[in-house]
């Protein structure tokens, strides 16, 4: 299926590794052209390489993006080389503990702000040129604003943020015809995920568990499963589509687990 994303220009916060990189690769298969933001170049121009080898294109803005001025600077300097932004992935961020009981005032906000303040920077600071385009925005949140998880409250509060600004922010477009979606992920099996499993007790036991708990299929969600969704969401082929939290989990957060012991 032709997304019509052809030359299409999308920043993808995050866009090197895990996740973020899923959806890159998924865009860059479309014909799209993405703008890796990311803190470590390295990685970009792996995946950067990995996109040119298989004919695509894309190009990569470091940055930080816990600074603002920063978040402001990566939007310029995306629009600065094809002249146009058609869509912005917010994608960046960590599940990184920062708990109730045994966090404090300082990491809580530094949770915030890595894991939430700038997906609102970026949007903020990218409307300008997605007006221009009729461009798309997408969110990519976690079941931890549903679920629940023990002891990660900024990153928790973050996704809470993500799912509400996306309804908020799907208002306050209409008006420009810019979309505003969100991805909600479960359990979706990346390195980041696979380095988490290993520093538990009986990694193999944990993960059997985990996975034994995902209605379909009984597996993890891919990179490409992801990305493949992503990709839709920012395409034309979605044009009627906005305000929506969709969740591409294997049914985790939804479906009641007495149907796997049905």
């Amino acid at each position: 299926m032709d997304l019509k994303l052809k030359d299409k220009v999308v920043i993808v916060t995050g866009g090197a590794r895990g996740i973020g990189k899923g959806i890159s690769l998924a865009l860059a298969r479309e014909g799209a052209i993405p703008a890796i933001v990311s803190r470590t170049a390295s990685e970009s121009l792996k995946t950067i390489a990995e996109i040119e080898e298989a004919g695509g294109t894309a190009f990569q803005i470091e940055t930080d993006l816990k600074d603002p001025e920063a978040c402001k600077r990566a939007v310029n300097a995306a629009y600065a080389v094809y002249g146009r932004i058609d869509g912005l992935v917010n994608n960046a961020g960590e599940n990184d503990g920062v708990g109730l009981e045994h966090g404090d005032f300082d990491s809580f906000i530094s949770s915030l702000h890595k894991n939430l303040i700038h997906y609102y920077m970026m949007a903020h600071y990218a409307v300008p040129y997605l007006k221009e385009t009729q461009g798309s925005i997408l969110n990519i949140s976690s079941k931890t604003a549903d679920t629940g998880q023990g002891g990660t409250s900024g990153y928790a509060a973050s996704n809470g943020g993500r799912n509400a600004l996306t309804r908020e922010w799907a208002v306050e477009l209409l008006k420009y015809n810019v979309r505003v979606n969100a991805i909600v992920i479960a359990e979706c099996w990346t390195p980041l995920y696979e380095r988490w499993i290993q520093t538990v007790e009986d990694p193999e036991k944990a993960l059997k568990s985990i996975v034994a708990n995902i209605p379909l299929g009984q597996r993890m969600t891919t990179l490409e499963e992801i990305g493949n969704a992503s990709a839709f969401l920012l395409s034309p082929l979605s044009s009627h589509t906005t305000g929506q939290i969709t969740y591409v989990d294997g049914g985790y957060v939804h479906l009641d687990r007495a149907l796997l012991n049905a």
